[in-house]
């Protein structure tokens, strides 16, 4: 120790914080005391010329903590880059340049393009506590972001982060704006495109408030956390990939925000548009086919939402240079049987395997969205579905998956559950519609997306006929603890089966 009352040594925390760097320190550490420092204080941290900010936990059982020592989280430790028992600076960091941006956006007044650069480097370089992004994202919320703000924020996400570069040609990309679970037709179109010549490195996300995310689902059949060079080295040999992106740094800023929209819940166009095409624009596509379930339970919900959303998405599309198609789809019942990572890849398998015993649904809205995006490459003389239902029929794209697959890693087969019980109809009658919010709502109480096996089978669909006593839905958990939270959950208040009299 020296005699320096800013500095004191530092150790590894080993506690995971995701991307937001926490420093913790004793409440009697007397660094704390001579610097004013107090709970979740912003703290600029210095060694050896790298700097970061870091929000201050203050430790009050401190058996594990030993005096006059910081600890630092995860995210804080690799971006300082010192070792343990280094001594490091402290000391309060100057106001970020974006609270007057975010003050007067709270105030109504537009962000200009200053002004939304000035929020997103702020946010990268996490200068802003937890209580600022909320800020920021609540006056942002419902339609306050208007079209031009929307670009310029967009803009700043873009380039904060890195940009791929595919080289001369066709890029292609497909997004599904969300709500709809089961609907996880992106390995299959990607299988399809790149069967059909075309170059679709697709980065997809894991699940932010769904049971599972592409990436999810994905990874219980193929490694998904690859880095830039290996990514590209999949993409040269097979044409396609299904990566996931929060690794590789292409727009950091919107999982940043993410983190704080989702305890928020907050539903913005203007930031939904931003994070979507950010992330594309980065990736390096240069089409984009963007399917849009509709329906009273989806995340859009009626048809002028839908066309308010698409004007939006249009309109960004043009501004930062990417060639855009809207496909509104049916957003009112789950697609597929599964629901979960491991549940959803038994469906797209079975798709991709042409199981006749697998779901319709699914594999019709696979070539729906493959047959638009060969349409929106100019493939096929505009009967892109034509082509798409060849490739997949042949089992081209199934041979393309498995060498994706391969490359990204290794296939495995997706296993199952040990715990599952059968959720049987009160009423007898028929099926109207499944509440897409509440069955998504016993899947992660099940354990989904974080337990993969975990989940709901769908043993019914919209439009049966039953009887009192059938089986509805059947869950499924890894922990018997799990399956009967979901249970309790399922039991408790109104079906997400809505059943009605026989026509």
């Amino acid at each position: 120790m020296t005699g320096d009352i800013h500095s004191i040594p530092v150790m590894r925390a080993g506690i995971d914080t995701y991307r937001q760097p926490v420093v913790y320190m004793r409440e009697d550490c007397h660094l704390c005391r001579a610097e004013g420092f107090s709970v979740l204080t912003q703290v600029e941290i210095t060694h050896d010329q790298q700097s970061i900010v870091a929000a201050l936990n203050v430790v009050t059982d401190a058996d594990w903590l030993p005096p006059d020592t910081a600890a630092l989280s995860e995210a804080a430790w690799t971006a300082l880059k010192a070792d343990d028992g280094e001594l490091v600076t402290f000391s309060h960091p100057e106001p970020p340049a974006s609270a007057s941006a975010i003050r007067s956006k709270v105030y109504g007044q537009r962000l200009d393009a200053a002004g939304c650069q000035a929020i997103i480097n702020d946010t990268v370089a996490h200068r802003l506590s937890d209580l600022d992004l909320a800020a920021f994202i609540t006056a942002c919320a419902g339609d306050r972001l208007d079209i031009a703000e929307t670009i310029a924020l967009t803009r700043a996400m873009h380039g904060a982060g890195k940009t791929l570069d595919w080289g001369a040609g066709l890029v292609l990309d497909k997004h599904c704006v969300g709500g709809l679970p089961g609907n996880r037709t992106t390995p299959i179109v990607v299988a399809i495109l790149a069967a059909a010549g075309f170059r679709i490195p697709k980065t997809s996300s894991r699940a932010i408030t769904s049971p599972a995310g592409t990436a999810d689902t994905m990874e219980v059949l193929a490694p998904v956390a690859l880095d830039i060079a290996a990514m590209r080295r999949v993409v040269e040999s097979e044409g396609g990939c299904v990566v996931w992106g929060g690794g590789l740094d292409l727009s950091p800023a919107d999982d940043l925000l993410i983190r704080i929209e989702r305890p928020l819940d907050f539903d913005s166009d203007g930031q939904l548009v931003a994070s979507v095409l950010s992330k594309k624009a980065a990736a390096g596509s240069t089409h984009v086919l963007i399917d849009m379930p509709v329906g009273p339970t989806a995340k859009v919900r009626t048809e002028a939402a839908a066309r308010t959303l698409s004007e939006r998405l249009h309109a960004v599309g043009q501004a930062i240079g990417l060639t855009l198609r809207i496909h509104v789809s049916d957003g009112s019942a789950p697609v597929g049987r599964g629901i979960g990572p491991a549940l959803e890849a038994h469906d797209l398998l079975a798709v991709l395997r042409r199981d006749p015993d697998g779901p319709i649904d699914l594999r019709e809205r696979a070539l729906d969205l493959a047959g638009a995006l060969l349409d929106l490459a100019e493939a096929n003389g505009g009967k892109g579905r034509d082509l798409a239902r060849t490739l997949l029929g042949s089992g081209a794209a199934e041979a393309k998956f498995l060498s994706i697959c391969k490359a990204q890693g290794g296939f495995r087969e997706p296993g199952s559950a040990p715990h599952q019980a059968i959720e049987t109809a009160d009423v007898g009658g028929a099926i109207r519609e499944i509440d897409n919010r509440r069955i998504a709502k016993i899947a992660k109480l099940a354990g989904a997306p974080g337990r993969k096996h975990a989940g709901v089978r769908l043993l019914a669909r919209p439009g049966d006929v039953i009887e009192a006593g059938q089986p509805l839905y059947e869950i499924h958990a890894e922990t018997r603890g799990e399956l009967g939270w979901a249970q309790d959950y399922a039991r408790a208040g109104a079906s997400p089966f809505q059943i009605g009299e026989v026509p």
